[in-house]
């Protein structure tokens, strides 16, 4: 199964330049007004959950939100502003490819953030 579709994240702050642990990760299936959340989990210290939050060969076509609650990382970070000016960033995307794993990565800073769909 290693070419079928999972989902894994990271989550890096690019203002200290190192993973950002701690951070807790809410993934929620999208079906029109109805909102599924499949897993709740924490980053560990290399930003990334100790499990995907999908297995390989389970990740099904559709819409799905990554949530990312930045604020009580951010509250620890002397530089940032209090409170901080991120609190939860969510990335609402669609799996469409079953035989692709889909990583998606999250490069953070108290001011910005980016995402690019990785593998």
């Amino acid at each position: 199964m290693s070419g079928a579709a999972g989902l894994s994240t990271h989550v890096l702050d690019t203002a200290r330049g190192c993973p950002a642990a701690g951070v807790q990760v809410e993934l929620v299936r999208v079906e029109g007004k109805q909102r599924h959340t499949l897993k709740t989990d924490l980053t560990n210290s290399d930003g990334r959950t100790d499990a995907p939050l999908v297995e390989r060969g389970m990740l099904e076509p559709g819409t799905y939100e990554l949530t990312f609650h930045v604020d009580e990382y951010f509250r620890a970070f002397e530089a940032a502003v209090k409170p901080p000016f991120l609190d939860i960033v969510t990335l609402r995307f669609t799996v469409s490819d079953t035989q692709a794993h889909y990583h998606i990565p999250l490069l953070v800073s108290p001011w910005s953030y980016s995402t690019y769909r990785g593998s």
